[in-house]
């Protein structure tokens, strides 16, 4: 490498090194270890090796960086200021304040550049494998010799820690053995934890272990531009497995009492110090100084990154012309199209009575897949029992991904986390399926999904003690009030295959997280159900059977409980009594509603209120009032057949009306 390049890219780690500092200590809090570690790092990725344009952060052809170890987040923040995006220096000056565009963790969608929303260890890792399938599935859809559409690489820095979690495991497995050649895993070796030597608590050899997943390993120190250079350019053109490399680092290098220890992990420098490590630097007194050469550096890389966009754009132009066809797909899926008719072709399905509601899904789904070629699904080896494989398309197999299929294996956690990547492409539309119960191992995957608003569908079926033998170990009770309790994610749980098609409806209509919970058990299909979108599930909750005069009850249930819930209503009216039923598929879509529809819901005098679910009580109270009735499920469940559970557990129309009627 040139020796005046080298000269500049020590100097902007220098100011890498200042601005993370700095920022923590003006915010009293934050991390400046990894930060002042991996500063030259820093500076080769952004000021050598990324194919971006600050311009345009959009840019679908882009290289993207995930900082997994997100609490590193003053590294990114610092590197993205002097690349020129839309991050101001006041906005650094504001690290961890109240509405900053930089706090304690980046957050997608928060901050131009950033990728993804890290900061528990290990995701990003996941989120870093979905979005380099995402690019390998949109290659292999789009590119041809002629127009290589998409040819961007996936560059992750993770840390001890994001080495260590499970996800990580899980997710570098399955990128192994999909061989996936364009993605390229930074591991920030600097042997230390927050809570001291990594020694303490780890002795593995990650080495041999990637190598073991399939991976190429390198490597480097990482502070020889050199190596790097050399390691990476050749990644760059010659990749034919997702790489590994280790650079061996010291954290909190630069500070002469803090480095190589965990006081430089999670706190402050202290004012002190940063004087200390300035004079050291040779850098100036004033705060957040950053040179000018540092900004006149960037200023012609952006130049360079806005060229490689106008090239890539009009090489599109030539290839919508060349490929019209293909073009409307490209457009469909950027644009996340949805046909105007789409509702009329799901309600035109015709399905069995009885029917799972796992099997009106796979017949949604079958549909889907032909209508949306944004749409690719996936199971975490359930496919053929939560019915998620989209029939008429291949499974995505290792070195081809031609097909819109993906078996995840058992790795749940892992998949939850690549389904966010695969949705931070832009381009796709993911959906993963497992068994309810299992959402537990998915769960922080399904927040950060949550809080980054990624429109991701979980499909879970076996979601009761309905599911029967398999028992207590299978069968979710607190599952359903869990994930209603996670901002921004809609949990539906359809009645029938009417609900199920329209609860679809709802996830394509939402720019955000659905998760869509189905029965193992065949369920009736209502004629009550019947009814447009606009009118059913889209409002969340629906009166169903609507009473005659003052109601003495009126009846909430959800999915299989719901038929069991008219039955009721019935056994009451052969008494005397006039019922109410109300199908509550969506808390969330009912929360939306205008105060007069939700009155008239739930308002008026409409006698005792009463919850019919398989699943603990949580949360009804707020619907049914504190002097309502909860018919639900307070404790594990049994294994045993469906009918047995239904005598045991008061899940019968006849223990129903006793219970009411005492």
């Amino acid at each position: 490498m040139d020796l005046d390049l080298k000269k500049q890219l020590s100097k902007i780690a220098n100011t890498i090194r200042e601005l993370s500092m700095e920022a923590v200590q003006k915010a009293n809090s934050g991390h400046p270890g990894l930060p002042m570690g991996c500063a030259e790092l820093g500076a080769y990725l952004y000021g050598c090796l990324f194919r971006h344009n600050p311009k345009n952060p959009h840019w679908l052809n882009r290289d993207r960086f995930v900082l997994s170890a997100g609490h590193g987040s003053m590294l990114l923040y610092s590197c993205l200021h002097l690349s020129g995006f839309d991050l101001p220096m006041d906005e650094i000056k504001r690290f961890r304040q109240i509405h900053s565009k930089t706090p304690g963790h980046p957050e997608y969608g928060m901050t131009v550049g950033i990728e993804s929303t890290t900061g528990p260890l290990g995701q990003g890792v996941a989120n870093a494998v979905g979005q380099a399938l995402g690019l390998k599935l949109l290659a292999a859809k789009f590119n041809s010799k002629e127009f290589p559409i998409f040819t961007g690489k996936v560059y992750c820095l993770a840390g001890d820690g994001c080495i260590m979690e499970g996800v990580s495991s899980e997710a570098s497995s399955l990128a192994g053995h999909l061989q996936l050649d364009n993605l390229v895993l930074l591991y920030d070796s600097n042997k230390v934890c927050l809570d001291g030597f990594l020694s303490e608590c780890c002795s593995e050899n990650t080495k041999l272990r990637y190598e073991a997943y399939g991976w190429e390993v390198y490597e480097i120190d990482g502070y020889d531009f050199d190596a790097m250079d050399q390691v990476l350019k050749t990644i760059q053109k010659e990749q034919k497995k997702p790489c590994l490399i280790i650079v061996h680092t010291v954290i909190g290098k630069g500070s002469p009492n803090k480095q190589g220890t965990s006081k430089a992990h999670g706190s402050p420098l202290g004012t002190e110090e940063v004087a200390i490590v300035k004079k050291n630097l040779d850098l100036p007194e004033e705060d957040f100084y950053v040179p000018q050469s540092a900004y006149d550096f960037f200023a012609e890389k952006k130049k360079e990154g806005a060229a490689l966009e106008d090239s890539w754009n009009q090489m599109v132009q030539k290839w919508a012309a060349a490929q019209p066809d293909l073009y409307r797909d490209f457009e469909k899926m950027k644009n996340k199209e949805v046909p105007a008719d789409l509702e009329a072709k799901l309600s035109a399905i015709e399905l069995k009575n009885p029917l799972a509601g796992r099997s009106a899904s796979q017949a949604a789904l079958d549909l889907l897949g032909e209508l949306l070629p944004q749409l690719y699904g996936g199971s975490a080896d359930l496919s053929g029992s939560d019915c998620t494989m989209m029939k008429k398309f291949p499974i995505v197999a290792p070195g081809n991904f031609k097909g819109r299929n993906m078996k995840y294996g058992v790795r749940e956690f892992a998949m939850a986390g690549a389904a966010a990547g695969l949705a931070q492409t832009q381009m796709i539309l993911p959906f993963v399926g497992t068994f309810f119960t299992f959402s537990d191992y998915m769960r922080n995957a399904i927040r950060l999904a949550s809080l980054s608003k990624l429109q991701v569908v979980y499909q879970f079926t076996h979601d009761s003690i309905f599911l029967g033998e398999d028992g207590p170990t299978h069968q979710s009770i607190e599952h359903l009030a869990a994930l209603r309790a996670m901002p921004f994610l809609h949990v539906i749980r359809p009645c029938d295959g009417n609900e199920v098609k329209m609860a679809w409806m709802a996830a394509l209509k939402y720019h955000g997280p659905t998760a869509i919970v189905l029965s193992r058990q065949a369920l009736p299909q209502l004629e009550e159900t019947k009814r447009p979108f606009a009118e059913g599930v889209g409002r969340g909750a629906y009166i169903l059977k609507k009473e005659s005069g003052k109601p003495d009850f009126t009846l909430f249930a959800t999915g299989s409980e719901v038929s069991l819930a008219l039955d009721v209503a019935i056994s009451l009216e052969r008494v005397g009594k006039k019922v109410r039923v109300v199908s509550m598929p969506c808390w969330e879509l009912f929360e939306q509603q205008s105060d007069s529809y939700k009155a008239s819901v739930l308002g008026g005098d409409i006698g005792k209120r009463v919850s019919i679910e398989a699943g603990v009580s949580m949360g009804w109270h707020k619907w049914i009032g504190v002097d309502g009735i909860a018919i639900s499920i307070e404790r594990f469940g049994e294994s045993a057949p469906q009918g047995d559970l239904a005598n045991e557990f008061g899940f019968t129309a006849d223990a129903i009306v006793s219970r009411l009627l005492v």
